[in-house]
């Protein structure tokens, strides 16, 4: 007998092998566009050199080691990023992926207001922890507990909804900066202005979970900021290591740490550092977020001149268009036909999340092929 996995993921019969850039090669040969990016995780291009330098000059020196020693990496990481995003006066707190991110932020917000109770967005997806399938607006994975929070569930872009909402005994608002696995909903930026608003009147915290839409997938480096809002926690994963498993708190200044509040074991090593830091550096270095901007500008304005869509929504490089239902087989036939990789949210909507170094060249092989589908 043989230990067989799991079978929670439904798997297309492909299996790739090699991948470099924006593309995919499977191990029959064929070669595919990557426009999803593994839920927008390559951010820099699949096997950037200086990514792949990066990690394995570490991995000749050390790996791992626990968070009880000093690793100078670290603070080298949250140098960059502060300067980066914007948020040089937050602090960071490491860990390994996006859900974690969210039930440490959602932690923090208990810790600091003293309360349970949390207002999340219908639609929402923030991860498959217990604290985050507990503010998860996702039927297929409810878990039967919500990790001792109270949880309420508002329309986005509700500004009467919420203010009813934001009670004595909230402790946080959290919402995504676009919402992804919902199909790519962008919150007013009107909103978010009114919910920050709110939620300082309040003393309530405000938690932005940027794991798929922040590291520059949207034209700046979060979605929230083209609001002009400054949120209490930022949560971010995804784009952050390039595939390596990392993610991350930013932490406003006034929200003082002590000794044993948070923990992780894997979280900040020295493999995650130097993932991280080399996708800041080729995001600076190669200007990728004004890319992001110009590309996603590009490629919304020609969707958007498509009448078989029916509408399309997103900033940036994170973008979602809806088919009529007579079109379901468009993104098999764009991945089978055409060898162009795509997400979805059903019904009938198409996700796009490619590499944020996606060129204009590229955007064309792939509007080529789906005028083809449609048709």
């Amino acid at each position: 007998m043989t230990m067989k996995l799991f079978d929670v993921y439904p798997l297309f019969n492909i299996t790739p092998v090699k991948a470099q850039g924006s593309w995919l090669w499977d191990e029959q040969g064929r070669k595919y566009l990557d426009l999803y990016g593994g839920h927008a995780v390559i951010s820099i291009g699949h096997s950037h050199p200086h990514y792949v330098k990066t990690l394995g000059d570490q991995l000749s020196k050390i790996a791992f080691y626990s968070n009880s020693v000093q690793n100078p990496l670290q603070a080298k990481l949250a140098e960059k990023l502060g300067q980066l995003s914007g948020y040089p006066d937050y602090q960071l707190f490491l860990c390994n992926s996006g859900a974690e991110a969210n039930e440490n932020a959602l932690k923090l917000a208990s810790f600091v207001t003293g309360r349970k109770k949390i207002i999340a967005f219908k639609k929402a997806f923030h991860g498959r922890t217990s604290g985050a399938v507990a503010v998860t607006d996702n039927p297929k994975i409810v878990a039967p507990f919500n990790a001792g929070h109270d949880v309420v569930f508002l329309p986005l872009n509700d500004e009467t909804a919420l203010s009813e909402a934001l009670t004595t005994d909230v402790a946080a608002v959290i919402i995504e900066g676009i919402q992804g696995v919902g199909g790519i909903q962008v919150p007013n930026d009107s909103f978010l202005q009114f919910l920050e608003r709110k939620c300082r009147e309040s003393n309530v915290i405000l938690i932005l979970d940027e794991i798929q839409s922040g590291y520059g997938r949207t034209g700046k480096f979060f979605a929230h900021q083209h609001a002009g809002i400054k949120p209490h926690l930022i949560t971010t994963a995804k784009g952050m290591g390039n595939g390596f498993p990392v993610g991350g708190v930013l932490i406003q200044p006034d929200i003082k740490p002590w000794s044993g509040m948070l923990g992780t074991t894997f979280g900040g090593n020295y493999l995650a550092m130097v993932a991280s830091l080399a996708v800041l550096e080729v995001m600076e270095n190669e200007h990728l977020i004004s890319n992001a901007e110009a590309m996603g500008n590009y490629l919304l304005k020609a969707l958007r001149e498509m009448s078989q869509i029916k509408q399309v929504r997103g900033r940036g490089l994170m973008i979602g268009f809806d088919l009529p239902e007579e079109k379901s087989k468009v993104r098999a036939d764009l991945l089978f036909n055409h060898h162009i990789f795509t997400g979805e949210a059903k019904p009938n909507t198409i996700r796009l999340l490619p590499s944020l170094a996606l060129n204009k060249s590229e955007i064309d092989i792939f509007l080529t092929a789906l005028n083809e589908a449609l048709q």
